[in-house]
């Protein structure tokens, strides 16, 4: 089982997001944290096996302050069976670290980090609204090897306003400079209602052609490779034996358990002869109705949904083809009580004849031309 946590304090919301976070609203931190902490009491019943990963996503966790990341780490282990953690990452925003909440996170567990380095040049960093610049970014992987942290993730974006073919190698060439042992290379998707969505509908910003996307990504690939990075999802890249194992259980569908304000969790997962069934839980995005249910002794759910086989099926073809490995007949046979043929077959051969899939080995995966074109195979798959 994972473990998913959202602290949803940042210093400023960056112009392309949507996750759920509120700038300016550090002195909520402690009451927040009491909330996680009863939240994962009541959720005690739901946590059967142990939990392998935890991940701490945002908004900015790195804001939060040493002795809050130490009450929340020591608190989640005393009430979740997360003595035995593999992989315990913790987002971070370049600038916001300082050795103290370093050494504190590493006392308490943390052994992988992820900083949202971005971009190498710092106009394009402002037009993202980011707090940080190069230099930070710089300090920051400094201050992390120098406390001990092994493995470490940079998030890049590509596909920018603004952002050159030249400046995307050169983001590249800095990052590998930096020697992560993960990277995570990102097409900028614009969400509707953000900041950076209205400068593009209104035509003050404009998004590269989509050729130059295309050119990036394949930059992205070579470079990864030539590293000795390997690619084992359509968006990330990992060192031999650096792959986030977190992020993995989400695509092989392991079950979750997530905490915080508008988190998700995967439970209830049962396998009988007619397939899979799971509960599908989200958490409400208001901030004071969460505090409220919590001191009230009430889960903070806003939506429940039950997922029937058919749909299960249809999530694992979406999950696992994004996965250079793809999905392996005899996986999706032992999940799900069906055969790869009988669901799917003459729709993977269609898209197979259209080059978006091929398969070997016993698994369908996309093709290059397929993960530019992933969604029109999810369509394509869809009942």
């Amino acid at each position: 089982m994972e473990l998913y946590v959202h602290l949803p304090f940042c210093v400023k919301k960056c112009r392309y997001c949507d996750f759920v976070s509120f700038p300016g609203t550090e002195s909520r931190m402690e009451s927040y944290v009491d909330a996680l902490l009863r939240e994962a009491a009541l959720n005690r019943k739901n946590c059967e096996e142990a939990i392998d990963t935890v991940y701490w996503g945002g908004g900015t966790p790195s804001l939060l302050p040493p002795h809050l990341l130490k009450k929340l780490a020591c608190g989640l282990r005393s009430i979740l069976p997360i003595a035995a953690v593999s992989e315990w990452t913790v987002e971070a925003n370049p600038g916001t670290i300082t050795p103290f909440w370093l050494d504190m996170a590493l006392e308490n567990g943390v052994n992988r980090l992820s900083l949202g380095m971005q971009a190498a040049q710092d106009h394009l960093l402002q037009a993202l609204g980011r707090i940080h610049r190069m230099e930070d970014t710089l300090e920051s992987v400094r201050l992390a090897r120098k406390a001990g942290f092994q493995n470490l993730n940079l998030d890049l974006m590509f596909g920018l306003p603004g952002q050159s073919l030249t400046d995307w190698q050169h983001t590249i060439q800095i990052a590998l400079l930096l020697e992560p042992t993960h990277i995570s290379g990102y097409g900028l998707i614009p969400e509707e209602g953000t900041p950076l969505f209205l400068d593009l509908e209104s035509g003050k910003l404009a998004l590269p052609e989509v050729e130059l996307e295309r050119e990036m990504y394949d930059l992205l690939l070579h470079a990864m490779a030539s590293a000795g990075f390997r690619q084992y999802e359509i968006s990330n890249f990992a060192l031999p034996g650096f792959a986030c194992q977190h992020n993995i259980g989400y695509w092989i569908q392991i079950p979750y358990l997530g905490l915080g304000l508008s988190s998700a969790s995967m439970l209830s997962l049962r396998r009988t002869e007619d397939g899979l069934y799971y509960t599908r839980r989200t958490n409400t995005a208001d901030l004071e109705g969460y505090l409220r249910s919590l001191r009230d002794g009430l889960l903070p759910v806003a939506s429940v949904q039950n997922i029937l086989p058919g749909e299960a099926r249809f999530e694992t073809m979406m999950l696992g083809l994004r996965m250079n490995q793809g999905i392996h007949e005899t996986d999706f046979r032992r999940m799900h009580h069906r055969t790869l043929e009988s669901c799917f077959g003459p729709r993977l051969r269609m898209l197979e004849g259209r080059g978006l899939v091929t398969f070997l080995n016993g698994c369908w995966r996309l093709t290059r031309e397929g993960m530019d074109l992933q969604n029109q195979v999810l369509v394509e798959l869809m009942d």
